[in-house]
């Protein structure tokens, strides 16, 4: 090659490369909006800023004479380790029930039904509030204030101006170190006088330990009733228990670790005086030790804990502490962004404050640039709530202020914990999979007696609630709770589905030989055990569909059998489990007996209005416009319904979408988000991008919507909408569900123009796109397992690097092309 042709093909490379960068400057992407901000502090916790690392959050208000910073602990719960054999008359009632369920009589089933329940589920408390009093000299006015959360470095502030004087707070906490730190300045020399003090609604007391830290110790009730379950007589929190295990011991510690001024204790806390910087670092433990060990009698030494954590983190300079922090948190902030092309006269929605920028795009105004934020928000969320080694987000992540939360803000896994961690994997943050996925392996090992001594079957099972102590059995206080939504059973099949996208994400056969095709087996065998025959084929019987109701006779009905989100469970399970087999060259039998038993489950029903039924007959329901759309499992996150593979029964699947009706509260329209985009209904999608990020006043419970925090509002307060939409919007764009990767599946009209860089897609490739006019214009596919690949596109595509063959599928280009493993292979747009 001579030296000519060598630079031509050079610069030709690096055409290619900066193509997207090119068209990113000519398309006119705005810079990403990664800010929170308001002008005044928050009145109410849905207006406090969140910032946690997994293990502690903290709610952040602003406040400037009375600060409050709320706090949690993510292993803070009431209980201990479930108790055996709460009751061992259960199992009798089965056989009556699936025989009144035969006869139709469906009252009948829904009383018996109530007598295979078990406890309810404990709850997830608060760890206490820091108090943070400032006294000024003068009393002028509060000018400029500012309060800020910026996502892109997880980095919370509040600035103000006070006679003269400019104060700023600065607020994270650091994953490395386990601390929340906050450092307090003035623009004046010794400005700052501050008083501090720890509190919390548990029992405790706080003492200062020396002259410049508090340790708050307490302990947690051993039951919490949840708030919804008021029995005259009983009282819905209990201190102490008498059966031998008390609730967990905690502890919190408030460090001054560096200040310029003169710090004195008193009775309630530490005050500081005339300073003019103030640092400090809070760390937070329990005695939490594993869901099968008392905390109290066996539980870990919180205070050697916290002690730790506080000695490690002494040891930095503030400066250090925090680029620590921003590195660790960007390391996995920064794998994915996501732009849109805003329109020109949206340039100065910045300067907006971001609940008044909430209002005015409820009000139909356009703000892509806010729409691409609530992606990435929920992306920030779950790194603050679920990191590794520490518990699963919840239903309210890691942050909630009440004693008595709503829904015990425990693990709902009827689809809110599932949804929590939807954009994990696509999401390009598989990490924080992990404690979802350790927690299913404890909850398997629980499940394993529920299924044993409730229905003397093999596998395990989970039902509608969980919590730290991997609860599996179905709730109600032993027969209080209505079976509507006490008394299903598919909780531990469902949450298998997480084990295979972990594996068909990361392609990691070590994984699936060794923790999750055990898991996903047993699952199976529970569902292998629980189905009966009728008719020739394998149903469930009892069986409920969440948290929905028919009318048969006049009457609410509940209980029945086969629902179809049942079967669809099972079939997906059973279809994962016979893929694992064949992956791993294991078990040749229980595939052949899945095989034959995935052809006789019950099929997909479609009614007279051309809707998929959800229950195994057209029944009349009870509430046509029900939040939870469980017959459509198979559209999303199943696989069973696709336009592409399935027109019929998408089109069915569409039909019932639209009987039900877009409405609904936050979490619901998120999955709705998720339905659209797998039916390619883009612009279906992006109406209810826009309906989810309608304002929620605070004072508002009526509808669901976001607050102006932009946490989901359910209402109240749910996080799994702020999930379940960031993954609805990532699903818009890229799909990989099918074994092929499709790309701009579900792209809206408004989504014209824009770029996703890092996203992932199953068989471990990664993806970089850039489109404009709705089409795509270029990107990359990063091959990180070497696995073969297919892309779908309605754009004639070129693909550098690859040499893949091409067909047409309708109005579909379709590549296919074998891959190395990482390697990058170019996407640019071809005129042919």
């Amino acid at each position: 090659m001579t030296h000519t042709s060598f630079s031509k093909t050079r610069i030709t490379k690096s055409l290619v490369f900066l193509i997207p960068l090119l068209l990113t400057s000519l398309l006119g992407f705005s810079q990403t909006n990664n800010t929170l901000w308001y002008d005044a502090p928050a009145e109410q916790w849905v207006e406090a800023l969140p910032i946690g690392n997994g293990k502690i959050g903290a709610m952040v208000f602003g406040k400037v004479d009375d600060e409050i910073i709320q706090l949690n602990e993510g292993s803070l719960w009431s209980g201990g380790p479930r108790k055996n054999n709460v009751n061992p008359d259960a199992y009798q009632y089965l056989q009556p029930i699936r025989e009144a369920l035969a006869a139709k009589n469906f009252e009948l089933a829904n009383d018996l039904t109530k007598k295979m329940q078990g406890h309810y589920s404990e709850s997830f408390l608060p760890l206490g509030d820091l108090h943070i009093k400032q006294h000024f000299a003068g009393h002028g006015d509060v000018e400029d204030y500012v309060r800020k959360l910026d996502i892109s470095r997880a980095i919370s502030t509040v600035n103000y101006k006070k006679d003269g004087v400019r104060y700023e707070r600065e607020l994270f906490v650091s994953n490395p170190s386990n601390v929340l730190a906050l450092r307090f300045k003035s623009d004046k020399a010794k400005m700052l006088n501050l008083h501090f003090t720890l509190s919390s609604q548990l029992r405790g007391e706080a003492t200062v330990t020396d002259g410049n830290t508090i340790s708050y110790s307490g302990k947690a009730p051993a039951r919490v009733d949840p708030s919804y379950f008021n029995q005259e007589g009983r009282n819905p929190i209990v201190w102490e228990d008498t059966n031998g295990c008390n609730g967990m011991r905690f502890n919190s510690l408030l460090h001054i670790a560096s200040t310029d001024g003169k710090v004195t204790k008193n009775e309630d806390g530490i005050q500081i005086a005339d300073a003019s910087e103030v640092i400090l670092y809070l760390t937070a433990a329990t005695s939490f030790n594993g869901f099968d060990k008392c905390p109290d009698r066996d539980g870990k030494d919180e205070k050697a804990l916290t002690a730790q954590y506080l000695k490690d983190a002494s040891k930095m300079r503030y400066e250090s502490l925090k680029q620590a922090h921003i590195q660790d948190y960007r390391n996995l902030y920064d794998r994915l962004a996501f732009n849109l092309v805003a329109d020109k006269t949206n340039d100065n929605l910045a300067k907006i404050p971001s609940d008044a920028r909430l209002k005015r795009y409820s009000d139909g105004n356009k703000d892509l640039e806010l729409e691409a934020f609530f992606l990435q928000y929920g992306r920030y969320l779950l790194i603050s709530s679920s990191r590794d080694g520490g518990t699963p987000a919840n239903l309210q992540g890691i942050w909630n202020k009440e004693l008595r939360a709503p829904w015990s803000s425990n693990f709902t896994i009827n689809i809110n914990t599932q949804m929590n961690y939807w954009p994990a994997e696509v999401g390009n943050l598989s990490e924080l999979h992990t404690p979802l996925l350790e927690f299913i392996e404890d909850l398997s090992v629980t499940g394993k007696l529920t299924a044993q001594e409730y229905y003397k079957t093999r596998g395990w099972v989970a039902h509608h609630n969980s919590d730290i102590w991997a609860l599996s059995n179905a709730v109600g206080n032993v027969g209080g709770g209505d079976p509507l939504w006490a008394n299903w059973y598919m909780g531990g099949a469902w949450l298998s589905r997480h084990l295979w996208e972990r594996y068909a994400f990361s392609m990691d056969k070590d994984f699936l030989k060794n923790q999750a095709y055990p898991i996903m087996k047993e699952a199976a065998l529970f569902c292998v055990d629980w189905m009966i025959e009728k008719d020739g084929l394998l149903m469930t019987s009892p069986s409920t569909t969440p948290e929905n109701l028919f009318i048969y006779e006049g009457k609410r009905v509940a209980v029945s059998e086969g629902t179809t989100m049942d079967m669809a469970i099972i079939r997906d399970l059973f279809r994962n489990v016979i893929a694992a087999t064949e992956i791993l060259a294991v078990d040749q039998e229980f595939r052949d007996t899945l095989s034959k038993k995935i052809a006789l489950l019950y099929p997909y029903k479609i009614g007279s209005k051309g809707q998929l039924l959800e229950w195994t007959e057209e029944y009349e329901e009870e509430d046509p416009h029900h939040r939870h759309l469980s017959q459509l499992y198979g559209v999303h996150p199943g696989i069973d319904i696709s336009p592409l593979t399935t027109p019929d029964l998408a089109a069915a699947a569409s039909k019932s979408f639209e009987l039900r009706g877009d409405e609904g509260t936050g979490w619901s329209k998120a999955w709705k988000i998720n339905f659209a985009a797998r039916l390619l209904e883009g612009d279906h999608a992006h109406k209810m991008v826009r309906e989810i990020l309608h304002y929620c006043d605070p004072n508002d419970q009526g509808t669901g919507g976001t607050y102006p925090n932009f946490f989901d509002a359910h209402p109240p307060f749910q996080i799994d909408g702020n999930f379940g939409a960031s993954a609805g919007m990532m699903e818009m764009i890229v799909q990989s569900h099918l074994g092929e990767i499709h790309l701009l599946p579900a792209l809206p009209a408004a989504w014209k123009s824009g770029k996703l860089n890092g996203i992932r897609a199953r068989g471990n490739f990664e993806l970089d796109l850039v489109w404009a006019n709705g089409q795509l214009v270029s990107g990359k596919v990063t091959s990180l397992s070497g696995e073969s690949c297919t892309l779908r596109t309605t754009t004639p595509i070129k693909i550098k690097g690859a040499n893949a063959v091409m067909r047409k599928d309708r109005d579909y280009y379709v590549y296919e092309f074998a891959t190395v493993p990482n390697k990058v292979y170019r996407i640019i747009k071809s005129k042919h």
